[in-house]
């Protein structure tokens, strides 16, 4: 039987972080001007995967031939290991070997892989998948005794297993399997579709109709959640209530809200059909309607803010500006610093940030909308990376935008970067917290695209608050407790509405937050 060698190139694998990367300082630059550390910042370590017949640009290769007809490609740099000692030993399989380098100062070494080569294609390029994801654990995932196991045996093991499969469903199983291993539920794979959804929330742009549509759990309908302010939708005159029936002629009977969703965005400029019922006059046949919406390029904002009138204890009327952030996008901390600027032009002199509910996103744009509120060289978070070196990031000769009082509003859906932004306002003695415990997730991840549009998430780093508070699994205690009948926190629709002050009001917490600003405001005066 004539072995098979496949002839791709996994050669560099393209590295797209989404989130921070801490790793070596001696390979690593700072990537902001305004940050003072030597280890924040973006992946800058490359590895990459080298299949037979496909060399390195500008890197020296030497090819030996192997019994079964393929070639081996090493890398001429310090060769550390070789897994398995050869190849794995299956009856009849034609074996594939690859080359794995890691180009780091710390981690210069070539790992020689030996695998057997599926039959099944769909399952041969999730193979692909497991040397990636396998490779980007080793190099960077914060544990390196991998949960007390063995790692170069784990993609041995997980091969073979992986092997005498037929379906790429059941391929990614065995990964998912194999991450499962060490013991930390942030270090996963996504699925392309996920990865374009994640992507569409931190990019902070999206190109669709600007509906948010989610299933009513008592229905199971498809409903209109809101329609983004100026969007084709907002613009057909779909509401929130609508119930979505049709996209494109296709039932949505059982149609979960992330399918529906892909449905409807497309490249600007196509074109999408919703038959859809008016949510307000349920029955009756004249609430269908059909409506052909076109495709745009739709700003995705994470910002919504309003100005609430306040009259402090002394009879004066002042204004209170409340920003609520819902993620941390690449767009948070521009937009901030936009609606911060345009109500301090409107005389606003205290402000409420509200982070409930802000599960986090991408910890740069906590750190950038950190710096809006302080001033100096202030130290943000500090790091703890994979060998427990503590690094701290500062700020470099910060500004802010606005000294005015500043209470910041939390709860148990705040986690990750929301709790990096409370930590920093707070140890640096900017702003009050009030609300509920936060989540307590102290992790970063890196997120890299692989090859098949899979995303993978690895937990690479530790952060403890600048006054060196462990957060993960612990969370923050905010310094005044909301009551425990605190209304929800409103929904971002509610703030383009004329109602939007009254409803903010009606909030408890928001209350307490004007009883501490009020606070802050005497406190300053007497001094």
């Amino acid at each position: 039987m004539e072995p098979l060698c496949p002839h791709f190139d996994l050669n560099p694998t393209n590295l797209s972080p989404i989130y921070t990367k801490f790793s070596n300082p001696t390979s690593l630059p700072s990537v902001s001007r305004r940050f003072s550390s030597s280890k924040y910042g973006m992946i800058s370590k490359k590895w990459s995967v080298s299949i037979p017949y496909a060399a390195h640009k500008g890197v020296k290769t030497r090819s030996k031939t192997q019994p079964n007809g393929c070639d081996l490609i090493r890398l001429d740099q310090n060769l550390i290991t070789s897994i398995g000692r050869g190849f794995i030993g299956l009856a009849a399989a034609a074996a594939a070997v690859i080359s794995v380098t890691f180009d780091s100062p710390a981690l210069a070494e070539s790992l020689t892989v030996a695998f057997p080569v599926s039959r099944a294609r769909e399952v041969n390029t999730v193979q692909r998948t497991l040397v990636e994801a396998w490779g980007l654990i080793r190099e960077t995932f914060i544990d390196p005794t991998f949960n007390h196991q063995d790692w170069d045996s784990k993609l041995q093991q997980t091969m073979v297993e992986m092997f005498p499969l037929r379906s790429a469903d059941a391929a990614y199983n065995k990964i998912s399997g194999m991450l499962s291993t060490l013991g930390d539920p942030f270090t996963r794979l996504i699925s392309p579709k996920e990865y374009q959804s994640f992507r569409i929330g931190s990019d902070g742009n999206l190109q669709g109709v600007g509906l948010f549509i989610n299933v009513e759990q008592s229905t199971g309908h498809l409903v209109v959640m809101s329609c983004i302010e100026g969007s084709p939708a907002a613009r057909a005159g779909i509401h929130e209530g609508d119930e979505l029936i049709e996209i494109n002629g296709e039932r949505l009977d059982g149609v979960n809200s992330e399918t529906a969703a892909q449905k409807l965005r497309g490249r600007a400029g196509t074109t999408v059909t919703v038959k859809l019922h008016n949510g307000k006059d349920w029955g009756s046949d004249s609430s269908l309607r059909e409506v052909k919406l076109p495709r745009e390029l739709i700003k995705l904002s994470p910002i919504s803010s309003a100005i609430i009138p306040h009259r402090t204890p002394d009879g004066h009327l002042s204004k209170t500006g409340y920003v609520k952030l819902s993620a941390f996008s690449q767009t948070a901390a521009t937009d901030m610093e936009n609606a911060i600027n345009e109500m301090e032009g409107q005389g606003v002199q205290s402000y409420i940030l509200d982070l409930r509910n802000n599960p986090g996103g991408l910890v740069k744009a906590g750190l950038d909308v950190a710096q809006i509120w302080l001033d100096g060289d202030e130290t943000l978070v500090n790091t703890i990376d994979r060998e427990g070196n503590m690094l701290p990031i500062n700020m470099v000769n910060g500004h802010a935008i606005t000294h005015d009082p500043l209470v910041v509003l939390v709860n148990e859906g705040s986690a990750s970067a929301s709790e990096i932004l409370a930590g920093a306002l707070h140890d640096n003695g900017r702003a009050i917290l009030v609300g509920h415990k936060t989540f307590g997730k102290g992790k970063i991840q890196s997120v890299t695209e692989l090859h098949d549009g899979s995303a993978l998430f690895i937990t690479v780093a530790k952060y403890l608050s600048p006054a060196l508070h462990d957060i993960d699994q612990v969370g923050i205690t905010p310094d005044v407790q909301c009551t425990t009948d605190m209304l929800n926190s409103p929904k971002e629709s509610l703030l383009k509405d004329k109602s939007s002050v009254s409803v903010l009001e009606a909030d408890s917490c928001i209350m307490v937050a004007e009883h501490e600003l009020d606070v802050q405001e005497s406190e300053g005066t007497a001094s």
